[in-house]
Order: structure tokens, then sequence, then C-alpha cells
């Protein structure tokens, strides 16, 4: 998590929790929002309204909240950030604290593991074939310029009976090299199935 502030070692378990409600809050509201807008005939890049990371930054009288965001089509609405700024405000309960919201969207967003994962759920619950969906995935990665990806799709694939796991791996992974960079994501779905 991304987290910057100081407090007192007997008063820091209290600053995470409310980091935590924080987060919980900001997911809370994109996830109802969303479904309310998908009733509306959508485009599938379009419907990744996936954070991928949300810094909190915490002074003395004022709580800076910055999303890092893939596609912020929700939050660019009239009246949508000071919604979600008093829900938090009212679930985090800070009377002397002021808040303030930042939405970033994020240069690359099929760099993100999250993204690409939310893509390919976005897919698949949409009876797109998964190999389909994996090959995709792969070809937003090459224009995102990303040096190795690896894909691992697992469960009931296809509708078949037995469950089973399907991998694509596609350029440089080296899983050895402590030094490099690698992102990660895991997203469980339901299908049908």
């Amino acid at each position: 998590h991304h987290s910057f502030w100081f407090a007192q070692p007997k008063n820091y378990s209290e600053g995470l929790q409310e980091d935590k409600k924080i987060r919980n809050c900001i997911k809370n509201y994109i996830q109802k929002n969303r479904k309310k807008s998908s009733n509306r005939k959508i485009e599938s890049d379009s419907s990744s309204e996936v954070i991928t990371h949300i810094e909190i930054q915490k002074e003395i009288d004022t709580i800076h909240v910055i999303i890092h965001i893939g596609f912020p089509n929700l939050l660019k609405k009239k009246g949508a950030i000071e919604e979600l700024e008093k829900d938090i405000q009212k679930e985090v309960n800070s009377v002397n604290q002021r808040l303030n919201i930042v939405i970033e969207k994020v240069k690359e967003p099929y760099r993100q593991p999250n993204i690409l994962a939310e893509y390919i759920a976005f897919q698949l619950k949409n009876r797109v074939s998964f190999r389909k969906a994996m090959k995709k995935a792969i070809e937003l990665t090459k224009k995102a310029d990303i040096k190795g990806v690896k894909i691992k799709i697992a469960g009931r694939l296809g509708g078949k009976e037995i469950a089973r796991a399907e991998c694509i791996k596609k350029g440089r992974l080296p899983l050895q090299t402590i030094r490099a960079k690698i992102d990660y994501c895991c997203y469980p779905i339901r299908t049908i199935y």
C-alpha cells in the first residue's frame, strides 16, 4: 500500500485502520457506480474502471488521497468526487481534518496487471472464448511495450466438466532475478458455469 504519514507508536494502528476504511470506501463507491452504469451499453475498453493504487498522504489538518485509475470515466461525472468525499468523511469521522481527493489517470493502463486481469474477466463474463481473451490481452501488452507477460486462466474453461488451467507466456519473465521488476495480479470471477 502507498501510505505516507507519521504517527506516534500508540496511534499507528488507528492510522492504518483509517487508511483501510478510506481504501474500502473508494473501492465500494466505484463498484456501486459501475453496477449502475453497466445497465447501459458500454465499450469493453471503457468498462475497466480499475484502480491501480491509492496513495494516502496525511498532514496535521489534511488528508490527501490520490487515486491512480486506468480509465476515470465514472469519476469525471459532475459531483462524483464531492459525493465520494462525503462518503469518506462519513466513514472516517474526521471532523478536524480536511479531505482532498485527486484523480490521476495512469499513462499506460495496459502496463498494469490488475487492468489486464479485469479486461480478461470482462471478456470472459461476456462469453468470449478464453483463448481469444488471452491473445487479445497479450496484444494489448505488446502495444504497451512490456518485455514479458504470463497469463494463466484456471477453472471450468469453456464450460467443461473437469477444471483445468491454461497458460500463455510471451517475452522474457525472469523469475530467478531478484532485481527484475515483476508485477502480479490474481483476479477471481464467477461465470455462469
